[in-house]
C-alpha cells in the first residue's frame, strides 16, 4: 500500500520577534539518559465548521508557532551535551522549530476511536522521528495533516530534555490560545520559567542515606528483554469511567490494612494494570517486576518551584515485588507499594536523586519494568488550535510504555493505552476488563462468592451491590 499521508510542506518557523541569543544549561534532572528522545503528542478534531478554509487554518498555527517561540525562545535552539559531557545545554540562535503540513488520503475521525492494529500505524501523523535529540534536530516539530473526510490532527514532537509532560502541556495551550485568538502573547499564562539552576546539586553538604530502586538492576530470570525485542507488540486501549474507578478503588480497600484505605484512581488503576500485565506475561514467580512512574515534585521541594517553571520537575517512583506476591496478595498490595512510592518523595529524597543523576549518571534498567505516565491530568484534552476541543489525545506510537489518557467529554474517565506482546494480548485484555479474575486471596475472614453476572460485564465490574456480595 503506498503511503497515506502526504507532506505539502515543511519548513523551519522561526521566533516572531528577536529573541535572546545565549547558550543555557540544562539540569542534571533534564539531562539524565533515559529522557534523551522525544515526546510525541497527536491530537485529533473534528472537521471545522467556522466557515474557515484549510489555508486560513494552517497561517494561524504556523503563526502562532512563531509567536509562541518568543517566551519559549529555547524551543528554537538545538540542544547538545556540553564540552566535558557532564550534562545538556540550549544553543539558542533562534534556529527555529519545524512546521510541516500534510494530507492523508485515507485516515478519517473514526480511525482514532479504538487502539490502533499495529504499533506504528499513525507514524506518519508525525512523519520526522528524530533518533538522537542530540545530532542538531529542532527540539520542536509541529505536523498539521488535513485527514481525508476533513478533519485535523496535530502531531508534536517535543525534546524531552527541555520539558516534562506538565511543561509541554502548558506549552501547547499556550500555543493554541495564539491559534485560537483567545490570548494574545502579553496575555498567556503561565508564564515560561527557566530556572535550571534550581536542580543544581549541593555536593558534600548532606549524608543522604535514601535508596533508589528506580536505579538498581535486578536479575533478568525469563528473557524479559528478549521477548520484548523480538516479539510483536499488540496495542490494547481500554477505558475506565467514574464507576469503574470507583470499584477498583474499592475492591483495593477490602484486601488492605485498615490504616491505608485511601487511594487515589491513579493508584488503584496504575496497580490493577500492572497485575494484569504481569498475569498475561506468565513471568516465573521469582522474578522481581518493578513498575515506574512520575512523581511531580514542583510542590514537594521546599522551596516550591516557581508556577511556569517548564523544565523536567518529576522524579521517578518505584514499586518493586515479585510477580507471585503481585498477583496473589491483592489490589490492596501492588497499591499500597504505589502510594508509599509516592509519598517517599520529599525535598531530601530530590536532592539524593539530582546527587545519584549527575554524579554517577545513574538511570533505570528495564528488566521486568512497566512504565506508567499519567497524561490524563497534564491538560491536553483543553488544546484547540481553533478547532475545538480534540476527540482524541494520545501518542503517535502505542509502545510498551503504559499511557493514562484523558477521554473526550469524559472528565473523570481515563483510556489505558499499552501494547503487550502478542502471545500475551488476549489474556491481558480478559484480565485489566475482569479485575475480579485477578483475585487470589482475600482479608481474613472473608470468602469470596461465584457471581455470574460479575463475569458478563464488559467491562466486568460489579455495582458496589454485586461487589459486595462478591467480596464478602
Amino acid at each position: 500500500m503506498g503511503s497515506s499521508v502526504h507532506v505539502k510542506e515543511a519548513v523551519l518557523v522561526t521566533p516572531f520577534e528577536p529573541t535572546p541569543a545565549r547558550v543555557l544549561t540544562l539540569s542534571p534532572i533534564d539531562s539524565q539518559l533515559f529522557l534523551r528522545f522525544t515526546i510525541e503528542y497527536l491530537f485529533v478534531y473534528r472537521a471545522s465548521n467556522s466557515g474557515l478554509d484549510q489555508g486560513v487554518i494552517t497561517a494561524r498555527i504556523k503563526g502562532a508557532l512563531a509567536k509562541a517561540l518568543v517566551p519559549y525562545y529555547p524551543f528554537a535552539g538545538r540542544v547538545r551535551a556540553q564540552p566535558d559531557g557532564s550534562s545538556l545545554e540550549v544553543v539558542c540562535r533562534a534556529q527555529g522549530a519545524l512546521f510541516i503540513e500534510a494530507m492523508s488520503d485515507r485516515f478519517t475521525l473514526s480511525e482514532f476511536e479504538k487502539a490502533p492494529k499495529y504499533v506504528t500505524q499513525w507514524r506518519k501523523l508525525l512523519s520526522v522521528y528524530v533518533a538522537d535529540v542530540l545530532k542538531g534536530a529542532p527540539p520542536l516539530v509541529v505536523q498539521l495533516t488535513w485527514l481525508k473526510d476533513g478533519s485535523a490532527a496535530v502531531g508534536v514532537g517535543i525534546n524531552h530534555c527541555l520539558c516534562d509532560g506538565i511543561g509541554s502541556a502548558e506549552f501547547l495551550n499556550s500555543f493554541a490560545e495564539l491559534a485560537s485568538g483567545n490570548r494574545g502573547l502579553a496575555e498567556l499564562r503561565p508564564k515560561p520559567v527557566w530556572d535550571r539552576h534550581l536542580f543544581d546539586p549541593v555536593r558534600n553538604l548532606h549524608d543522604y542515606s535514601v535508596s533508589h530502586p528506580e536505579f538498581n538492576r535486578v536479575p533478568d530470570l525469563c528473557g524479559f528483554m528478549n521477548r520484548f525485542s523480538n516479539e510483536r507488540l499488540a496495542p490494547t486501549s481500554v477505558i475506565f469511567d467514574k464507576i469503574s474507578l470507583n470499584e477498583l478503588k474499592t475492591l483495593a480497600a477490602s484486601t488492605s490494612r485498615p490504616s491505608e484505605l485511601s487511594y487515589t484512581s491513579f493508584e488503584v488503576l496504575s496497580a490493577h494494570v500492572w497485575r494484569s500485565w504481569a498475569r498475561a506475561l506468565n513471568l516465573p514467580s521469582n522474578q522481581v517486576l518493578k513498575v515506574l512512574f512520575s512523581v511531580n515534585i514542583r510542590n514537594r521541594v521546599k522551596p516550591s518551584l516557581p508556577s511556569g517553571y517548564y523544565g523536567n520537575a518529576f522524579v521517578l517512583g518505584c514499586a518493586q515485588t515479585s510477580v507471585k506476591d503481585l498477583v496473589e496478595k491483592g489490589l490492596g498490595y501492588a497499591t499500597t507499594l504505589i502510594k508509599r512510592a509516592k509519598d517517599r518523595v520529599d525535598t531530601e529524597y530530590v536532592k539524593s536523586v539530582v546527587e545519584s543523576v549527575g554524579e554517577s549518571r545513574a538511570s533505570p534498567d528495564s528488566v521486568g519494568v512497566l512504565i506508567v505516565s499519567q497524561w490524563s491530568r497534564l491538560g491536553l484534552e483543553k488544546v484547540d488550535f481553533g478547532l475545538g476541543r480534540p476527540i482524541h489525545v494520545g501518542p503517535i506510537c502505542c509502545d510498551r510504555y503504559c499511557l493514562l489518557l484523558p477521554v473526550f467529554d469524559q472528565r473523570d474517565a481515563v483510556k489505558v493505552m499499552v501494547a503487550v506482546p502478542t502471545s500475551g494480548v488476549d489474556k491481558y485484555n480478559y484480565l485489566v476488563r475482569n479485575p475480579y479474575k485477578l483475585i487470589r486471596t482475600w482479608p481474613m475472614g472473608y470468602r469470596p462468592l461465584a457471581c455470574h453476572k460479575c463475569e458478563e460485564l464488559k467491562p466486568s465490574y460489579a455495582t458496589s451491590r454485586q461487589m459486595r456480595k462478591f467480596i464478602f
